[in-house]
């Protein structure tokens, strides 16, 4: 069996810049643009992190998903022949397009906020009562999308761990011959 290093560490570290940086997006950056003094600086604050952030965030992602194609074809055996491959490869498949699409979406609705300019904000997912409404909206959406962002892709990393526990050489064995009894059943 072939070692794919290279793309475990892409798949990793990728997906781990991903989850941190959401959570402390949300946790640390979101919340610290609140303490500004002119509620006018605060979105300008958490927008002048997110768009640091952006490259990077873009960078880890893109490693994670051709890490995670690249593991996907080097396992393409297992994950027909081994019983439960496939179903865990299909979860994480949709929780990366989840992932992926709850990404590009809180970037579309920071952009809004961003593009407003500097109107009074509580903090960086958090309007006030005289924040403009389409902020506030944009605002509103992204206080549910920076706990949805690392929500999912901390599902990826569980279902990740459990892809770790089915390569083990007594699961692979067992799931393999489970697998084929399920054909040989079907076909009887």
């Amino acid at each position: 069996m072939a070692r794919n290093t290279v793309l475990r560490t892409m798949h990793d570290v990728g997906l781990a810049a991903w989850f941190g940086g959401s959570l402390m997006g949300a946790v640390g950056l979101n919340a610290a643009a609140g303490v500004v003094d002119d509620p006018k600086q605060r979105g300008r604050v958490a927008n002048a992190g997110w768009d640091r952030w952006t490259p990077v965030n873009a960078a880890a992602i893109g490693a994670h998903v051709i890490g995670a194609a690249g593991l996907l074809l080097a396992n393409r055996d297992r994950v027909r022949n081994q019983e439960g491959v496939g179903t865990s490869s299909v979860v994480k498949t949709a929780l990366t397009g989840l992932a992926l699409g709850a990404t590009a979406y809180s970037r579309i609705q920071g952009a809004r906020v961003s593009d407003a300019g500097d109107v009074p904000v509580a903090a960086g997912a958090e309007p006030r009562s005289d924040t403009p409404e389409k902020v506030a909206d944009a605002q509103r959406r992204l206080a549910l999308l920076q706990w949805a962002i690392p929500g999912v892709t901390g599902a990826l990393i569980a279902v990740s761990a459990l892809q770790g526990e089915q390569q083990r050489a007594d699961e692979q064995a067992d799931g393999m011959v489970r697998k084929a009894a399920k054909r040989l059943t079907r076909t009887s």
